[in-house]
């Protein structure tokens, strides 16, 4: 069974709570930006932006390089595997719940289709 961090999980889901880090998240999946550039899209503050980034890059979501004065923002190779791997863990356990429900709702059809027939 794959162990998960419970803590990495918090950190992660807490950024992924953020419809503002969900965006920055979705804008770098275009392509690298700038946390200038990322600012502007988001009509916010530098210091705003960097905000985010920071708690993206805290979660491992997000990876950051200074070159010169310009910090530019890339997403981190495989940030979301663990998450996507907790989440597929769950996913399978509801769908074998919803068959064996399946199953039963199938069993008293016929049972109720067998009685009416009587």
């Amino acid at each position: 069974m794959v162990q998960y961090s419970a803590a990495r999980l918090d950190t992660s889901f807490a950024a992924l709570s953020d419809a503002t880090r969900r965006g920055v998240l979705e804008q770098l999946g275009r392509g690298d930006a700038s946390i200038t550039n990322l600012a502007e899209r988001f009509d916010m503050t530098l210091t705003g932006m960097k905000k985010h980034v920071s708690v993206l890059e805290q979660a491992g979501l997000v990876v950051t390089e200074k070159v010169g004065r310009v910090r530019t923002c890339r997403l981190s190779v495989g940030g979301l595997e663990d998450e996507a791997a907790w989440i597929e863990r769950y996913r399978r356990r509801w769908e074998l719940r919803f068959e064996a429900l399946d199953e039963i709702v199938e069993d008293l059809k016929q049972k109720e289709d067998l009685d009416g027939r009587k």
